[in-house]
């Protein structure tokens, strides 16, 4: 089912329809699609745009469209265009033409925006309570040794000893860091597009503010164009989950460093590792390696939706069905691995005795010693 067509003769044709169909992907927004359509109807009913009536056998029909999305009963099919598309086709089913009563007023172009931020800032506020669970952890490793003496590295050579509790503590400053922007991020996302319609609002009595407050924004779009357009918070996403990687992978470059051989420094926990399928005797830190891997992916997404933003001129093009599925991998991927990441830094063992060894190689205590004899 598509939404548009009644100014055409002629179906589009198969690589068309191929081209434009994005219900593969934007599918996953649907619980957020029926809360908004349920915000939508109550500003519907409340203006007396339609009948009390009305309004509550539109109301019961999305609650049961909610009920069958969650459970899997409804599901797109093939002529389905996208997410918007397939549930109107369920209202439809259910109750004729009333089903499509829900267009007034509104538009896919403010729907799809409303529903993206509504899907992030649930999801986001998901990977920050993991990264809190990976700070927990680093924490409690740093405590145990906290005590420990290890030799400190810049360039990746022995500098000044340091306890080895500072220096695993370190990566929870990053997180906190990350953890103050997605703080920002939300203040700026929380803002509703609905009522700016294709992209100069809407002259039926609809009411911006009361469905912002419905959904749970904090207010409510300043400007239509901009309202339909703005994809900011997609890219400022991107750019957080990113930085979350870049520190994931840092992680997983000094684990990697450590479980070596030649450091013999961490003891990564069996259930944290995997083995050779050629060398059986070999346990390799692929969680770290995974970890820093991955932060390829997700820079790689960010750069993408940059690429794709930077030359769209004036409200909506289609180019921002594109902001999609890079949100959506990089989300995808940091809930994937943040929970293995935290997994093996709660469950790493390391040798108190080698890394004391190593503290005083390479004369580390010169800078001590000539602050001494500065203070002498």
């Amino acid at each position: 089912m598509a939404l548009w067509g009644g100014r055409f003769s002629s179906s589009p044709a198969d690589s068309v329809f191929a081209l434009s169909r994005s219900i593969h992907f934007d599918w996953r927004l649907a619980p957020y699609d029926l809360r908004s359509s349920l915000a939508h109807l109550s500003v519907l009913r409340s203006s007396s745009l339609i009948s009390k009536d009305d309004a509550k056998t539109i109301e019961s029909a999305l609650k049961e469209l909610i009920s069958e999305v969650t459970s899997g009963s409804f599901a797109p099919i093939a002529s389905d265009e996208d997410v918007h598309s397939a549930l109107e086709r369920g209202l439809t089913e259910k109750l004729g033409a009333t089903g499509g009563v829900l267009r007034a007023g509104r538009s896919r172009n403010d729907q799809v925006t409303t529903d993206l931020r509504l899907f992030a800032i649930d999801h986001i506020l998901e990977i920050a309570q993991l990264l809190t669970f990976l700070q927990d952890a680093i924490l409690d490793k740093a405590s145990e040794y906290v005590d420990a003496p290890a030799p400190g590295f810049t360039h990746i050579q022995h500098a000044q000893p340091v306890s080895f509790g500072h220096e695993l503590a370190k990566h929870a400053q990053a997180f906190s860091r990350d953890l103050d922007r997605m703080h920002d991020w939300l203040a700026r996302t929380s803002v509703s597009s609905l009522g700016a319609g294709a992209l100069a609002g809407s002259s039926l009595p609809l009411d911006p503010q009361a469905t912002a407050k419905d959904l749970g924004f904090v207010e409510t779009f300043a400007n239509s164009i901009d309202a339909v357009s703005d994809r900011d918070y997609v890219a400022e996403a991107l750019f957080i989950l990113s930085m979350v990687g870049v520190h994931l992978s840092r992680i997983g470059e000094e684990w990697t460093y450590w479980a070596s051989t030649e450091f013999s420094w961490a003891k990564v926990a069996d259930q944290y590792s995997t083995g050779s399928s050629i060398m059986p005797q070999k346990k390799n830190p692929d969680m770290a390696e995974l970890a820093r891997g991955k932060s390829g992916r997700l820079i790689g997404n960010l750069v993408s939706v940059l690429t794709m933003l930077k030359g769209l001129p004036f409200a909506y093009n289609r180019d921002l069905q594109e902001d999609k599925e890079p949100l959506f991998d990089s989300i995808d991927t940091l809930l994937l691995v943040l929970p293995a990441v935290t997994g093996m830094v709660a469950t790493t063992d390391f040798d108190r005795q080698k890394m004391l060894d190593a503290a005083p190689l390479g004369f580390s205590l010169a800078t001590e010693i000539a602050d001494y004899l500065v203070l002498k």
